[in-house]
């Protein structure tokens, strides 16, 4: 899906005079969610870029390091269907990222040795070595983007993006009611 970036903010003052108008605005919450969404896409913007300088998507990192966590807690590998449950996609967008890094001797397909009708999807050396050629970059990516925070202000940040994450989430929660919550104090019911 193709992000569009929030290049220019609007000021919070635009907010207020807009709540006039759209009495469900509230200025408050469009001015953090405007800049959580583009916090969120400069940050995927700025992995983005690293990856392409070494030939990898975002998709195709995901699902080489879901192999590699795989390899490394255990000998055994994912099926496709696993892998998309695990990455948030489809099957065929599984599909379709699998048969890339396989095409790229990534990854490898192997029949299941008690059901030939299923496969498994293993990290080949070759792509162990991308990702061990990729990682340290990418781990100094994060803590280069992260590093105006102090310790505390990561784990206040990470608190807060949670609570954002609950409520953001479309799964239907414990009562059934999909994205359900409560009226928050103060506000209209």
């Amino acid at each position: 899906m193709e992000r569009v970036l929030i290049k220019h903010l609007p000021r919070y003052e635009n907010l207020i005079a807009a709540a006039k108008r759209y009495p469900d605005l509230d200025p408050t919450a469009a001015h953090a969610f405007l800049h959580l969404l583009r916090a969120g896409d400069d940050a995927i913007h700025s992995c983005e870029a690293y990856l392409t300088e070494h030939g990898l998507t975002q998709g195709r990192f995901v699902v080489l390091m879901q192999l590699l966590k795989k390899m490394e807690d255990s000998p055994q590998s994912h099926t496709p269907a696993e892998l998309a449950d695990m990455s948030g996609v489809t099957r065929a967008t599984m599909t379709g990222l699998i048969d890339t890094l396989e095409r790229d001797g990534l990854v490898k397909r192997v029949p299941d040795p008690v059901d030939r009708r299923m496969m498994s999807v293993r990290l080949t050396e070759r792509g162990h070595r991308v990702l061990q050629r990729v990682l340290p970059g990418h781990f100094r990516n994060m803590a280069r983007i992260m590093s105006p925070l102090s310790d505390g202000e990561r784990k206040t940040l990470v608190r807060l993006l949670t609570k954002v994450m609950r409520q953001a989430d479309p799964r239907p929660d414990k009562c059934g009611a999909v994205g359900a919550a409560s009226p928050a104090k103060g506000a209209r019911a």
